[in-house]
């Protein structure tokens, strides 16, 4: 439903989207997380035609979005990081103007409101202005509002972005309840967390680039093979380098003035193999343990500059 070819974007010499592919599958929800600047307001800019891609193609739901821009807009429902509502409306009122615009008939509109009204949580404030609404409630009037023309395609740019813990459940409660629609859903977030509940396989972005994909089950499952190895003992600096860098079960490595932590990806036995190698090379170990490494942790591991290096030329850690 959602497939891009090498798309990029450049605004004079800075590559803001750098050859990115996608392929999300019908029916799916796609999670794209990444930090601030990493390109993904863009990437959904040009995918929903607001942006004209310098090079590349994108289709949505077949068509593809510099030659076919109606087809497209007709195919989405699109929930920007920063929207803009009016002031003197209510949210029945900007839920039929919606559909309006695309000509919805009138009768399908009301009945659309007030199933999405209800299901969003929204019902009471039917007749409430918009721009009276908390920020939590304004997010999932916009879901709403997405919903009117019925798209098959969702594409939502931040939608937990500046959310209160409780209004984060709930807008969470909405895209599962999407999920169960049958949409095809693309979203962006900075929170792994947020998208590891809802969406079917991650992207991760930096700089303008997709690191790696995975499914949200592998991902889950790598959290728990990859490990952080708190290593305290005395000795000399090249003594510890020596035995991490010939294992090559060592993804990464902080090393303090008595003590070293260790992104790892090997079994107990192999860790083992890591402490028997470090007494070899001349280092006292008083103590040797490890913790898990959470999803969080791992995508933070992942995005360390230092450390991508090595991931990408191990195709390591995380695959489709």
């Amino acid at each position: 439903m959602i497939s891009t070819q090498n798309l990029c974007k450049k605004y004079g010499k800075n590559i803001v989207v750098n050859g990115l592919n996608l392929n999300v599958r019908q029916g799916t929800v796609y999670g794209i997380v990444g930090e601030n600047g990493a390109g993904k307001t863009t990437a959904l800019s040009m995918l929903v035609t607001l942006t004209t891609p310098s090079s590349g193609k994108a289709y949505i739901n077949g068509f593809e979005v510099t030659h076919e821009p109606v087809g497209v807009r007709r195919s989405i429902g699109y929930m920007p990081d920063a929207f803009g509502v009016f002031d003197d409306i209510r949210c029945e009122e900007y839920l039929l103007f919606y559909a309006d615009c695309y000509k919805v008939p009138r009768d399908v509109a009301r009945r659309r409101c007030d199933e999405y009204l209800e299901w969003v949580g929204l019902t009471e404030k039917r007749d409430a202005y918009v721009n009276t609404l908390s920020r939590g409630m304004q997010q999932r009037l916009e879901v709403a509002r997405c919903l009117m023309h019925d798209p098959p395609v969702l594409l939502l740019d931040e939608p937990a972005s500046g959310l209160d813990p409780r209004s984060r459940i709930e807008l969470r409660s909405v895209l599962q309840r999407l999920k169960e629609m049958g949409k095809t859903i693309l979203m962006t977030s900075h929170i792994l967390t947020e998208l590891v509940e809802v969406a079917d396989e991650i992207g991760i972005m930096r700089a303008g680039e997709m690191m790696a994909v995975a499914s949200v089950n592998v991902l889950k499952n790598h959290t728990t093979a990859y490990r952080t190895l708190h290593i305290v003992g005395t000795g000399p600096r090249a003594s510890f380098e020596a035995a991490l860098r010939g294992d090559a079960h060592v993804l990464n490595y902080h090393l303090q003035k008595d003590y070293v932590e260790v992104f790892y990806g090997g079994t107990v036995d192999q860790q083992a193999c890591l402490l028997d190698s470090l007494i070899r090379h001349g280092v006292s170990v008083r103590q040797f343990f490890e913790h898990e490494t959470n999803v969080e942790e791992l995508f933070l591991r992942l995005t360390d500059t230092s450390m991508a290096e090595d991931w990408l030329k191990q195709k390591a850690v995380v695959t489709s």
